[in-house]
């Protein structure tokens, strides 16, 4: 290998290097944008819960979940997401929604 070579692997290296950390950068926004949206979303899944105990509504909804599920399924699939994934995701933000239900219900 010539001295050549050794600067265009240098130079490469450092191209990629600087690439992997601009979108690393993007990512780590989405990711800051994604846990407030949830920690959004939360804030209104807790009023729901005092609505629900208020009510004496059980904490879970099982066909307002099933219609979300495939409400985001259809989204996933417009976004070009994996829809499975989208429901796993979603499933276990139910779970923790309904967690929270319960903490406020807990008789439920």
């Amino acid at each position: 290998m010539t001295g050549n070579e050794s600067a265009v692997d240098d130079a490469t290296a450092a191209a990629v290097r600087a690439e992997l950390d601009l979108l690393r950068e993007s990512i780590d926004n989405i990711d800051a944008a994604v846990v407030h949206m949830i920690a959004e979303r939360f804030k209104y899944t807790r009023r729901v819960g005092r609505l629900k105990a208020v009510h004496r509504l059980p904490p879970s909804d099982p066909s307002r979940e099933a219609r979300q599920i495939a409400r985001l399924r259809e989204i996933a699939e417009s976004a070009r997401l994996d829809p499975a994934f989208a429901e796993k995701l979603l499933h276990f933000i139910i779970a923790e929604v309904i967690r929270h239900h319960r903490t406020v219900t807990p008789d439920r």
